[in-house]
């Protein structure tokens, strides 16, 4: 599982989900994102971050994904 960081890679506005079109799609500057976080409209040049995301005794925990990023076979450009 995982999570996604809803600021965009553009100018770090936070881009909440719209449910009309199915997509992450910023409000500044018109960037839009797929429901994996990935960049499918500019001006934005990378895709949101990621994180894991799991439930353990009714908690959420979040944390690192050091990983390849699954959406571009890229290292994470996010620290």
């Amino acid at each position: 599982d995982f999570a996604i960081g809803a600021v965009c890679t553009h100018l770090g506005c936070v881009v909440p989900w719209n449910k009309a079109v199915n997509r992450y799609c910023c409000p500044c500057h018109g960037s839009q994102y797929d429901e994996d976080g990935k960049v499918v409209r500019g001006p934005a040049p990378l895709s949101l971050s990621l994180a894991h995301v799991a439930t353990t005794d009714g908690n959420i925990l979040v944390s690192p994904w050091p990983e390849t990023d699954f959406r571009t076979g890229l290292p994470p450009w996010w620290k």
